[in-house]
């Protein structure tokens, strides 16, 4: 099994103001050639958002993007004639395919709102764009994965690569053993809260792990934690 390990404060900053960020991938203005991507997993931004604030209308092609609210609420708009409210507990994702233009905003004018922005290479380039978002109860993953984006056209919300995203609520002490969907896949782990452990290396909030080369591996809350477990292809 191979890991790499990336510190919450080894992460690159950007604060604009309205918008407070946090790369593990370089983008934007942050670049790192050591930390490009992880396999198919090309962007993980943490971003607190002012309130009456957002992310203008803009462009994406060829790319998944998926939104993961962590708190407050987020207003989409985009050129395939969505508009919706995406909050706690809903997970969203776009295939730019072709190409789309969105837009995303603070749905509240005064709260500050806080989301992982996360890009993976697409399996297929060229597809006609597309959008989903959905639910998920928390007391579907107390103590468990659960799996909230997958290929499989299941209850997760449908992704164009061989890559399969879970959220977990762990009790402090509750172990897990994660195994892999498709060979050759790699898992990066995102602990959204508390502290775990993955054989040797301890991660706290906001660190991030990748592993590969294995087909199972074993994870452990050392506190109460929630944690992003996100498996896409290694090779793109």
């Amino acid at each position: 099994m191979k890991t790499i390990l990336h510190k919450a404060t080894m992460r690159g900053k950007a604060n604009h103001g309205w918008l407070n960020s946090h790369h593990t991938f370089s983008f934007a203005n942050y670049y790192d050639p050591s930390r490009m991507h992880f396999g198919a997993l090309r962007v993980l931004n943490d971003d607190i958002i002012d309130g009456a604030s957002g992310f203008g209308t803009h462009p994406h092609n060829n790319m998944e993007i998926i939104s993961i609210p962590i708190y407050g609420a987020l207003e989409h708009k985009d050129s395939m004639g969505n508009t919706a409210v995406i909050k706690e507990n809903e997970v969203q994702i776009m295939s730019a395919g072709t190409g789309i233009y969105h837009s995303e905003y603070n749905h509240s004018k005064t709260d500050n709102a806080n989301f992982l922005q996360i890009w993976v290479f697409p399996k297929e380039k060229n597809i006609t764009p597309r959008y989903d978002q959905k639910q998920y109860l928390p007391a579907d993953r107390k103590n468990k994965l659960q799996v909230v984006v997958s290929p499989e056209k299941d209850d997760a919300v449908d992704i164009n690569q061989d890559a399969w995203f879970y959220l977990g609520n762990l009790d402090k002490d509750f172990e897990a053993t994660y195994s892999i969907n498709k060979a050759g896949n790699g898992v990066y782990v995102f602990v959204i809260k508390g502290d775990v452990a993955i054989g040797d290396e301890k991660l706290n909030t906001r660190d991030g792990l990748g592993v590969w080369d294995t087909n199972t591996f074993s994870l452990k809350a050392n506190s109460d934690a929630e944690v992003l477990l996100m498996e896409v292809p290694m090779t793109v």
